[in-house]
This record gives C-alpha cells, sequence and structure tokens, in this order.
C-alpha cells in the first residue's frame, strides 16, 4: 500500500514537471500546469488523492505565501503610493465587488456567496502582472505604476478576507454586530501581541543567528517563525496566514528580509504548486461540460466588466484615455489570491462545488489569456484609438538609465567600504551585500545602500536585481564562496564585468576560468604600487613606471615570487561606528570644537546629514537632531563615545 502511494506522488511529480515544461514553452504561467496535474491526478482523472488529502499540507503553502506577501509589503512606499493605492486601488476592488455581488444576488445566490464571488472575481494576478511588466521595461511607465498600486492594495485587502471568511462560516445565518467586533478585538490582540513580539524578540532571535553563520539554522528560524505566528493566530480564531503575514510584515523592514524572501521561496514555491494542484483536484469535468457556455459567457463578462470599470475609475481621476486602457487590459484577469479565496470558502462550506468549480474554470482561463491581454495592452489601445501603430511614439515615462551603470558590491570590509567611498565621490550608482549582521547593521545606520543576504544564493542575487549591474566586485577572499557565486554571477548577469579581490594570485587562472574578467591579488598589487611610488621618487618616468606595471600584471605577476618566508600578523584593531544624534541627545547644539574627543580617544571621520556627507568637518559645526556620526576607534572607547555623545 506504501508502496503504491509513493508511485502515485512519484507520477504525480513527472505529471507537474512535464506540464510546466511545455507550458513555459507556450509562455503559459506555470500555476496552470499545477491545476492541469491537479485534474489529472484528482477525481476527474485518475483519482490517485482527493482534495481533502491535499488539504493540510496546501495550506502551508497559503501561509508561507502569505509570509512573503508580508515581506514586501513596505510601510514608507505604500505611504509614498498612498493616493493611487488607497484612491485607486480601494474603489477598484469595492465597485468590482459590488457590482458583482448584485449580478450574483439577481442570479438567485444569498448575500454570503455573492460576497465570496465578488471579493474573488475584484483581485487580479500579481505574480502574472508584475512579471510581464518587468519583462516588458514598463513598470516605471504611467499605467505601470497604476497597475502596481492596484495590485498593491488587492494584496492588502486579502487581509481583512482571512478575518471575514471563518465569521461567515455560520451557517448562513446573519452577522452579529458583535461577532464581528469581538473578531475585530482578537484581530487588534493579535496585531499587538506580534507587534510587541516582533519589534523586540524577532531582530534578537535573527541576530543570533545569523551570527551563527548557519545557513540550516536560517532557514529553519524562518520556516518556525511564520508557521508558529499562524499558529497563534489559529488559536485566536483567525486564520493562519493572516498571523504570517503579520510576522513577514514585522520583518519586512530589517536588514534580513532580502535573505528571509530567498530562503523560504523554494518551500514556498513548492507547496503553493501543491496548493494549486489541490485546486485542480476541486474540478468536475463533469460540471464543466455540463456549463462550458455560461463558464465561457462569465469569462467574458468577467474580463470586460473589470477592464470597463478600472477604465471608467481612470478616466474620472483624469487619466488619459490610452493609459486608463492600457491599465485596465492588464487587469482585467482573475487572480491567484481568488483560488485561496475560493478553497477557503469551499471548506468553511461557503460555496456549493458546482459554484466553485465554475469559478475555477473561469479563473483558469482568464489566467491564460492575461499574458497576451498585458503584453498588447497598450497595442489594444492604440488600435481603439484608431492610430496607427508603426507611426505612434508611446508617451511613455522614460526608463531612468542610471540602473545601467549600477555596481553591485559583495562583501563589505574594508575593500569594500573602501570603494563605495571612492564610487560616492564621483556619484556612481551602487548596492551593497554582506554576511556580517553587525556590519549591516552599522552601515543601514548611516544610510548606506547595504543588504544582509548570502550572495552565493541564485534567488538573493535574483533579489537585489543582479541582471542591472555593469559591473560586480566581489571583496571577500573564501575560495569555496568565489567558486559558488562566481559561475552565478556569469549566469544571472552574462553583460556584467566581475572583478574579484584575492589575497594572492595562487587561483587566478582558475578564478578567470569560472567567470571573472580581472583578478587582483592584494599583497601582489600592494607591492607593485609601492614599486611605483618607488621609482618614481627615483625619477623614472611615469609612463615607463605605468608600461611596466602593465606588463607585470600581463603576466601573471611572475617577477613578484620567490622571497624569504616569514611571521608577520595582520589585524585591525580600529573600526568605523555610526551614531545617530536622536532629538533629547546631549550632543545636539554643540560643536565638534565642545567635544573631547582626545579624551574620548576616538576620531570624527564625518558627518552626514540629510544624506549629504561631510567629510573632517569644521570645528564649528553644530550638531543638529537626526545627524549621523561616523567615528573611527577601538570598540570600548566607541562605547563611551556613544554614551557620551547620547547621554552626556
Amino acid at each position: 500500500m506504501e508502496h503504491s502511494f509513493l508511485i502515485q506522488v512519484l507520477l504525480m511529480l513527472v505529471i507537474a514537471i512535464v506540464a510546466i515544461a511545455v507550458l513555459r514553452r507556450l509562455g503559459l504561467p506555470a500555476i496552470l500546469a499545477y491545476l492541469l496535474t491537479g485534474v489529472v491526478s484528482g477525481p476527474s482523472g485518475f483519482h490517485w488523492f482527493t482534495q481533502h488529502q491535499m488539504q493540510s499540507v496546501a495550506e502551508l503553502g497559503v501561509v508561507l505565501l502569505m509570509f512573503t506577501l508580508g515581506l514586501e509589503f513596505s510601510v514608507p512606499r505604500l505611504w509614498a503610493m498612498r493616493r493611487t493605492v488607497f484612491g485607486l486601488g480601494s474603489a477598484q476592488m469595492v465597485i468590482t465587488t459590488l457590482l458583482t455581488m448584485g449580478v450574483a444576488l439577481l442570479c438567485g445566490l444569498n448575500w454570503v456567496e455573492a460576497l465570496v464571488i465578488g471579493a474573488a472575481i475584484a483581485l487580479s494576478s500579481t505574480a502574472i502582472v508584475l512579471k510581464l511588466l518587468n519583462e516588458q521595461g514598463w513598470l516605471r511607465r504611467r499605467h505601470g505604476e497604476l497597475s502596481v498600486s492596484v495590485l498593491l492594495f488587492q494584496d492588502l485587502a486579502v487581509v481583512p478576507l482571512l478575518i471575514l471568511l471563518p465569521l461567515l462560516a455560520n451557517g448562513g445565518e446573519p452577522l452579529m454586530v458583535a461577532d464581528i467586533a469581538f473578531a475585530l478585538l482578537k484581530g487588534i490582540l493579535a496585531f499587538f501581541l506580534l507587534m510587541a513580539f516582533g519589534k523586540w524578540a524577532l531582530p534578537r532571535i535573527f541576530d543570533e543567528v545569523a551570527r551563527s553563520r548557519s545557513n540550516e539554522l536560517f532557514v529553519l528560524s524562518t520556516l518556525v517563525v511564520a508557521l508558529v505566528t499562524g499558529a497563534f493566530t489559529q488559536w485566536l480564531g483567525l486564520s493562519m496566514a493572516l498571523g504570517a503575514f503579520m510576522a513577514g510584515m514585522l520583518l519586512g523592514e530589517s536588514q534580513y528580509r532580502r535573505q528571509l524572501e530567498a530562503d523560504i521561496r523554494p518551500f514556498r514555491d513548492l507547496l503553493m504548486g501543491l496548493f494549486f494542484i489541490s485546486i485542480g483536484m476541486m474540478l468536475d469535468f463533469t460540471l464543466v461540460m455540463r456549463f462550458w457556455w455560461q463558464i465561457l459567457l462569465i469569462l467574458v463578462a468577467v474580463v470586460l466588466g473589470k477592464a470597463l470599470i478600472i477604465h471608467g475609475i481612470l478616466r474620472l481621476v483624469g487619466e488619459p484615455f490610452r493609459i486608463a486602457m492600457s491599465t485596465a487590459m492588464s487587469l482585467a484577469q482573475v487572480g491567484e489570491f481568488s483560488f485561496v479565496v475560493l478553497a477557503l470558502a469551499v471548506n468553511y462550506q461557503l460555496l456549493d462545488n458546482e459554484i466553485s468549480t465554475m469559478l475555477v474554470m473561469v479563473a483558469v482561463l482568464s489566467m491564460t489569456i492575461a499574458p497576451w491581454l498585458v503584453r498588447h495592452s497598450v497595442d489594444i489601445a492604440k488600435w481603439v484609438l484608431g492610430i496607427r501603430q508603426a507611426k505612434h511614439v508611446d508617451e511613455a515615462v522614460p526608463l531612468l538609465m542610471d540602473e545601467h551603470d549600477l555596481v553591485m558590491i559583495f562583501g563589505y570590509g574594508r575593500v569594500g567600504q573602501t570603494i563605495a567611498r571612492f564610487l560616492k565621490t564621483e556619484a556612481v550608482p551602487y548596492l551593497v551585500m554582506d554576511l556580517d549582521p553587525t556590519r549591516v547593521s552599522e552601515a543601514r545606520r548611516a544610510g548606506e545602500p547595504i543588504y544582509f543576504g548570502d550572495v552565493c544564493k541564485r534567488a538573493m542575487l535574483k533579489q537585489i536585481g543582479v541582471k542591472q549591474a555593469k559591473m560586480i566586485v566581489i571583496t571577500f577572499c573564501e575560495s569555496r564562496s568565489l567558486e559558488e557565486v562566481l559561475p552565478l554571477c556569469k549566469l544571472l548577469a552574462p553583460g556584467a564585468k566581475i572583478l574579484v579581490r584575492t589575497k594572492d594570485d595562487s587561483d587566478l587562472d582558475l578564478l578567470k576560468k569560472a567567470g571573472a574578467n580581472q583578478v587582483i591579488p592584494e599583497s601582489l598589487e600592494g607591492s607593485l604600487m609601492l614599486v611605483s611610488q618607488v621609482l618614481h621618487q627615483c625619477g623614472v618616468p611615469l609612463a615607463r613606471i605605468l608600461k611596466r606595471l602593465e606588463s607585470e600584471r600581463r603576466s601573471h605577476y611572475q617577477f613578484l615570487h620567490g622571497f624569504f618566508s616569514g611571521t608577520e600578523t595582520d589585524f585591525t584593531l580600529e573600526s568605523l561606528h555610526a551614531v545617530a544624534l536622536p532629538r533629547g541627545a546631549d550632543a545636539i547644539g554643540k560643536t565638534v570644537a565642545e567635544i573631547m574627543w582626545e579624551t574620548l580617544r576616538v576620531e570624527l571621520r564625518a558627518i552626514r546629514r540629510s544624506g549629504a556627507e561631510v567629510e573632517h568637518p569644521e570645528q564649528d559645526w553644530v550638531f543638529r537632531a537626526g545627524d549621523i556620526l561616523l567615528i573611527v576607534g577601538k570598540p570600548r572607547r566607541l562605547e563611551k563615545a556613544e554614551a557620551k555623545l547620547l547621554h552626556g
């Protein structure tokens, strides 16, 4: 029996692999492949499994999906886009839901079923739309920005739906105000408890986990946090996905956000695949064949209806016709969160299997045509206006070309910080990644564009957008890490120039074969710089010195070997530390000269104010609240100096 079960699981996975490969060749999303797998292996096909058997594991996929959604939830970003997010997004969601509810009520459904159907149809596919907009280079265009705003609000609207669905599962009886108030109170209680836990405990937990430098421990901690917070909200009578979303939101502002998302992505993708397979198992093709014309009619009504609603709202707020039409075509499909809403509604017995099957088929078909609609949204808008496509130039917001000059620095030790300082002086955009949590925290406090993460992970490199880099500088010298990261960089950013710093040239040829365009051996380059200074002081012409240095590099430093060895120790006693001056700090209002730097035995290296950096400020510089002081000294002296600056 167990042997037969394992064979069935294996066959289901093989079907999923083949389906994904075929549909990806056709340019269709992987979700459709999972749904097809569910149909083949479910009751409508070979009947290897039932939807109930997959339910418990599939729910974990929704939990991890909501956790990663919480990681992407950025309060500053939301506030910057508040007008389009809460204005346009809420209008689209409310109007689409209400109109769909009205049609459902006219068809004889009760108000609970109508509300579930309206909410499911109002949602669009974040995964498909964002991916296609990014591929077309339209994220910075006006219709791309409007689409992202609506999708962001729809993702946020899933959260109250997760609270509401369990409340609706009361046999169709009218909801009492007391029930809603009690659920709201439990939601607020869960929010504040998780907020306290997230603010005080989670950063300390992940600081310790990061210091252990154990990838397994980091992944395990991420999964445990997502599942424990989900179990907590489920214990309160709410949805597990709600707790996972809150945990992700609390960690979304931390320095570990990108690493967390990269670590949890494989588990999320696998479990979400199982979730969509379980959705496919809900499909009853006898019902589909019986109601095929109703399904097609609903599909046309949903796509055209959503497009008209979004287009009308945008025209009312003054958007040009073509921008409004392009946005409407991009958001006309039904999204992956609609499957989540429909699955939960079926589990809570809020929808009949017949209705859910028809809606799932409508969602599947709408997502099938979604790639074509998004890619041709601008062309459709031009066609509607009667504009000749070949002679019209799209009035789009131009892409920022600075992204193509981006320099990525992997490793933010002494060398990485020196490179970043010179790049900043020349106004060259750069992005840094490091695996030392203390260093990342210090640099982020000082305003550096740095992220915590392991550059040896493909998902991590994709997260930071490595394909946009013009140059990649690897400053760490661990040979095993270099062997892993170089092929990944070459694969994901084939057009980028890769520079690698090493201690010596023992692996120079190996690193160049692995993908490095240039290898800089630190000890040998230091020798060459010293030689150049000696020759220059001896009166040798500069052109001859540069020619000799270049010749030595071309010959792979072959004349810099064969020395008497000795015992050398190289370590750093002093370090750089950032101190932010909040309101009420003792140093506020004082000048640089009034601080006894000699007594504190630290050096004031620079001050950052409003994004600008002043190195070695004048003695009459007056400190203000919000200033960031960069001081250099030994650890104990830095602690005393920070206490003096903050508390006197």
